[in-house]
């Protein structure tokens, strides 16, 4: 069997909260502009691609993002 013990890789010790910085770092991730969406325009890109070549390069790019 397996046990969880949830700690963190690197433990962390935060003294105070700031909201601005940390809507700018989801923002960063997960908004219109973020890595995530990028990732997704290339992998769905790739799918309009005329050759082979063109296709792995954006799947390499995607996979990356």
């Amino acid at each position: 069997m397996w046990t969880y013990d949830k700690i963190l890789e690197y433990p962390i010790n935060i003294r105070e909260t700031n909201v601005e910085l940390a809507k700018n770092i989801i923002s960063q991730y997960g908004g219109p502009d973020g890595e995530l969406a990028a990732s997704l325009r290339y992998l769905s890109q790739k799918f309009g691609m005329p050759d082979q070549k063109a296709k792995a390069t954006l799947n390499d790019i995607g996979t990356e993002e």
